[in-house]
């Protein structure tokens, strides 16, 4: 693998990380190599080398140029604040792509780390075929997130709710600065630590603010926005994450770590999937809040840096946050708008109460989330008698009213909606059947099909048109995803 390696987090202080090496597994056997995000990292792939690379990124053979890490954090696991770090992940380095663009590049369930806590550090097959195949769907959805270069399958068993196949992913993302590194930094190390890591998140991932007064105060707000945005995307695309905790929230404002996560279905506010969120802390509808809850703790860990004086600083830091709720509101009504064809509105309120209506019918009539807006659309799906009703004609009739008080006529708004809404979306029910024959019996066929599918989910092809079918009320109350720690 011809990966250019660089080091720059292992340059900073040695609090932050343990060198850590992989522990090598029995029988590594390479099943999944992303060639198309290989070449975008200017990585040249030889099937002749197969046997080689499974080697290099399972850990048994140490790639040229790595020095392999395990990166220490903290977080805010479920509100509470709690000492983590990598437990089965190790960084091999930051590789330098063609364009100069500097990617993490991570082996996942590579074995027990310093930072384990008793856990055995290594990871399921099936958990780590669908983290590849989620984070490529997100890809394909035009969200920032983490991605998945490789899964190598390891010979060896992990014990979880039941014995899997054990594997190896290897994860490529921006960073693996976490607002639990930070958190960490602030409880655990000195001042002097906390402004030498600051400043290197800033030059790593927001160099322009170095000409900003207060850099602290400035990162503050520019995590926030970038961070507003990922959360927007998710809302847009029914998506939730399922474990926000701090550490799960990157910095350089990408989607990571792809445990109990999952797309909705029936539209209901307070969907939840993940069999460890017992009160529905991260529901759907709750995503926006904790993120507002997460950036508070970033803000407290950054506080000796944005002033000196305490009360100054909480007041300073209170001047950004305040910000949060018209800034997500804004950004969240625009997102919503361009789903029923608004590229613009004069009137936010008429807006707002247009989209309100919509998800109250929604939730009322446990109908799709995905497939509404693409019967809006007039797509193949408004003919389902569902959308055939009257209050459903009548709201309709209301879209179209204000479509043409704010000049939008229905090309335009076909045109905006195409652009904002997805065909399809890695639905619980067919991933999971497709993760059945993976791990059951090698059959790769359904999985490539939603690979394929999900990198283009705006262009439609009636080729993939069962990918819109929801899964049964029942089989949608039954699901649940877990962690695979």
């Amino acid at each position: 693998m011809n990966f250019q390696f660089q080091h720059s987090y292992a340059s900073l202080s040695d609090s932050l990380f343990t060198p850590t090496l992989p522990t090598p597994v029995a029988q590594p056997e390479l099943l999944l190599f992303n060639q198309s995000l290989a070449a975008t990292m200017g990585i040249h792939f030889d099937v002749s080398e197969t046997s080689e690379i499974a080697k290099q990124l399972s850990g048994n053979t140490v790639v040229a140029g790595a020095f392999p890490i395990a990166q220490a954090y903290a977080g805010h696991q479920f509100g509470h604040f709690t000492m983590l770090g990598d437990g089965r992940a190790i960084l091999l380095g930051e590789h330098l792509t063609p364009n100069d663009t500097r990617l993490d590049v991570q082996l996942k369930g590579a074995g027990p780390t310093p930072y384990s806590r008793r856990g055995d550090g290594r990871a399921t097959l099936r958990a780590m075929f669908r983290e590849y195949l989620i984070s490529e769907a997100m890809h394909g959805l035009g969200i920032p997130s983490s991605r998945s270069l490789a899964v190598v399958t390891t010979g060896e068993s992990v014990y979880r709710e039941q014995i899997h196949e054990g594997a190896v992913l290897t994860r490529i993302a921006a960073s693996h600065i976490r607002v639990g590194t930070f958190e960490y930094i602030r409880h655990f190390e000195d001042t002097s630590t906390l402004q030498e890591f600051t400043n290197y998140t800033i030059k790593r991932h927001n160099p322009t603010l170095l000409q900003e007064p207060n850099q602290a105060l400035a990162l503050l707000e520019a995590v926030m926005h970038q961070q507003i945005d990922l959360v927007v995307h998710w809302m847009r695309v029914g998506f939730i994450h399922g474990v926000m905790n701090t550490d799960n929230t990157s910095i350089a404002g990408e989607t990571f770590d792809y445990g109990p996560c999952a797309f909705m279905n029936q539209y209901h506010p307070q969907t939840v999937f993940s069999s460890i969120d017992q009160q529905g802390r991260y529901a759907y509808a709750n995503q926006p809040m904790i993120l507002q809850w997460n950036l508070g703790c970033l803000a407290g860990a950054l506080l000796p840096l944005i002033n000196e004086n305490q009360e100054a600083a909480v007041e300073l830091a209170k001047s950004v946050l305040n910000n949060y709720k018209p800034i997500y509101q804004a950004k969240w009504l625009a997102m919503m708008g361009k789903k029923i064809g608004f590229s613009h509105f004069a009137d936010e309120a008429e807006l707002k109460k247009l989209v309100v209506d919509l998800l109250k019918w929604m939730q009322n009539h446990q109908v799709d989330y995905t497939n509404t807006f693409l019967a809006i659309a007039n797509m193949p799906l408004a003919n389902l008698p569902i959308y055939q009703t009257p209050d459903f004609k009548q709201w309709l009739l209301q879209r179209e009213q204000l479509l043409a008080a704010n000049q939008i006529n229905e090309e335009a708004a076909a045109q905006v909606m195409q652009a904002n809404n997805p065909n399809w979306i890695a639905r619980n029910h067919q991933v999971e059947a497709a993760l059945d024959s993976v791990c059951g019996e090698r059959d790769f066929s359904l999985f490539n099909q939603l690979l394929t599918a999900l990198k283009d989910p705006y262009q439609h092809s009636e080729q993939y048109n069962w990918l819109q079918n929801p899964p049964s009320i029942t089989e949608n109350e039954a699901y649940a995803t877990f962690c695979g720690t």
